[in-house]
Formats: C-alpha cells, sequence, structure tokens
C-alpha cells in the first residue's frame, strides 16, 4: 500500500538565535512522533524552519503559535503543504551533531564513533524528537550535574518527569548507583527504559509511571540526595512541598523546564522551603537552577563556582 504523504509547514527567520527560540516552543508544544521541527540556515543567511506532520496540523493554531515567538510578520509567511511518505523526524534528527555538557555527550546512533573516549556518551534513538540534549533544558541540567559530581556523590538519586530518561541515565554513568526515573506519560516510561537498555544502564535505572510524589516508590526510595526534574514551571512550583519532603538534609535539586523570566517564581517557591539557590544557568531563553536543601544546622554546603 502506497504510504500516505506528510504534510509540511515551513517559514523563514532572520536569525539563528530567532530561530533557535521559535524551534524550541515548537518542540515543546509538540509531543514527541506529532511532529517534526527543524531548522537550517541558508547559504545567504537567513534560517528556514520546517514541520512535518503525519495528520494535517490546525493551521490557525500554528499560525497563533508562531506569532506569540516570532512575530505577526512571520506567522503571516507560514506557508503549507504535503510532501512524499518520510521519516522526517528521523530524517531531521541525523543532521544534528553530538551535544557536549561537561562529562557527558547526548549523540545518535549515526555519531556513536565520533565521540571521544574519555566523555560519558548517551544515545538517543534518533527517532525521538524531544529530549536529545539539542534543547537547552536538558543541556543546563546535565552541566548543572556534572558540576555537583565534582565534589559530591549522592546515593539516592531522582529523575522525576524523565522523557527520555537523558538525566537519569547520565547520573547512573557518572555514580554507577540505582536511579529511580518516574514519567506521567505512559510512552516516555517505555522509551525510557529503553533507552536506559540501550545505554547499558537498565540494571541501574528503574523507570515508574507517577504522577508527581503519589507513587509508594518514592518514599521506599528515599529520602533523596539528588533528584533532577526537566518539567515545566507550573509543575515545578506546584512539587516544591511534595519534592522538600522527600529530601535528605543538604539534598541537590536540579530543576529545569522554565523559561529565564519564569526562574525567580520557582525560586522563591523552594527558597520558601528551606532550599537555597546555588547556580542559576541561562541557555537559549531557557533556565537550569541547582538549588540545596539547608542541612539540619541551618545551613547550605559551599559548593566550587561553576
Amino acid at each position: 500500500m502506497q504510504p500516505s504523504p506528510t504534510h509540511r509547514a515551513s517559514f523563514s527567520l532572520p536569525t539563528e538565535a530567532a530561530a533557535r527560540r521559535v524551534v524550541d516552543m515548537l518542540t515543546e508544544v509538540f509531543f514527541e512522533g506529532d511532529a517534526a521541527v527543524a531548522a537550517f540556515e541558508r547559504p545567504d543567511g537567513p534560517w528556514d524552519v520546517t514541520l512535518h506532520f503525519a495528520e494535517a496540523p490546525d493551521q490557525a493554531l500554528l499560525r497563533e503559535l508562531v506569532a506569540t515567538s516570532a512575530g505577526n510578520e512571520i506567522a503571516d509567511t507560514l506557508m503549507f503543504d504535503t510532501v512524499e511518505a518520510k521519516d522526517w523526524v528521523k530524517a531531521s534528527l541525523e543532521d544534528l551533531v553530538p551535544v557536549p555538557a561537561g562529562r557527558f555527550v547526548v549523540h545518535g546512533s549515526h555519531d556513536r564513533d565520533r565521540v571521544a573516549p574519555n566523555k560519558l556518551k548517551i544515545e538517543i534513538e534518533a527517532a525521538l524528537a524531544f529530549g536529545t540534549g539539542h534543547h537547552g533544558t536538558t543541556r543546563g541540567c546535565l552541566l548543572l550535574l556534572d558540576h555537583v559530581l565534582k565534589s559530591s556523590r549522592p546515593s539516592k538519586l531522582l529523575d522525576l518527569g524523565t522523557g527520555t530518561g537523558v538525566l537519569a541515565i547520565a547520573a547512573a554513568k557518572a555514580l554507577h548507583r540505582a536511579v529511580l526515573a518516574s514519567d506521567i506519560d505512559p510512552p516516555s516510561v517505555r522509551v525510557a527504559a529503553e533507552n536506559a537498555t540501550l545505554n547499558e544502564t537498565g540494571h541501574h535505572v528503574r523507570v515508574i509511571r507517577a504522577t508527581g510524589f503519589a507513587a509508594p516508590d518514592f518514599a521506599r526510595c528515599g529520602p533523596f540526595d539528588l533528584v533532577l526534574a526537566n518539567i515545566l514551571a507550573n509543575p515545578l512550583r506546584q512539587l516544591a512541598s511534595p519534592m522538600t519532603r522527600h529530601l535528605a538534609p543538604g539534598a541537590h535539586v536540579i530543576l529545569s523546564g522554565l523559561l529565564t523570566h519564569q526562574a525567580p517564581a520557582v525560586i522563591a517557591a523552594y527558597r520558601a522551603r528551606g532550599l537555597v539557590p546555588l547556580r542559576h544557568l541561562r541557555i537559549e531563553g531557557w533556565s537550569s537552577l541547582l538549588l540545596r536543601k539547608l542541612s539540619k544546622g541551618g545551613l547550605a554546603q559551599r559548593n566550587p563556582p561553576l
């Protein structure tokens, strides 16, 4: 049977920074598999942004999203057409280069042999559109994780909202210790477990489906010395209290998935519960935060500068 054509939306932006901002926003909106989003620089300077959909997209919604992030003039230039059937997610991600983040490098299978042997490699299948490490939030979390591990070796670890499992895999590779990973979404639970096996960390990473901290596994595996949560600003604020209850004294918390202007409100929510901010990374308009729960003596231990 002849495969169905895919639906394409395309537009251009004048700068790389503008293209990255819009691609980040669209990647956040469309779940993996719903759309393949890619941006490429043209020889004459501008950047072309293209989205491929298996089903016809809501054109009005897509114009509204582009207008929100790039302005009405750009949204008015949005063009829609159909093209031959193809695995556009895989095709677009094959052009992505390995992403270094401290001691970690996130790469696709096509770049397996290009990563230096002294790096901790995290391989993510090219069919997965989000959580590849190219997003600023994932890279920020990995950089902060690398920073924390320079001065401490946490023993009880949690990756909350694991997605593709990148952060859990990174922690397991660096520490060779058990990591509990959770996600609210069943496909993400499956994908994260598969990626853990692919990266030879399946014996360390256990992935569960859970909403917030409701599952009994959190109480059994905690209190945690290190929590990584790359989700979104509002859920992070709502989780401040339950997360704090599952933290050991002096525990580190790495938060991301929030736009830079959202960071102060998230910091305030955790500061009110006894966590102090230690680092704030800003990458491509996104913020990644490192906080520490006050020890019983009321002081957070010092960390070396980032």
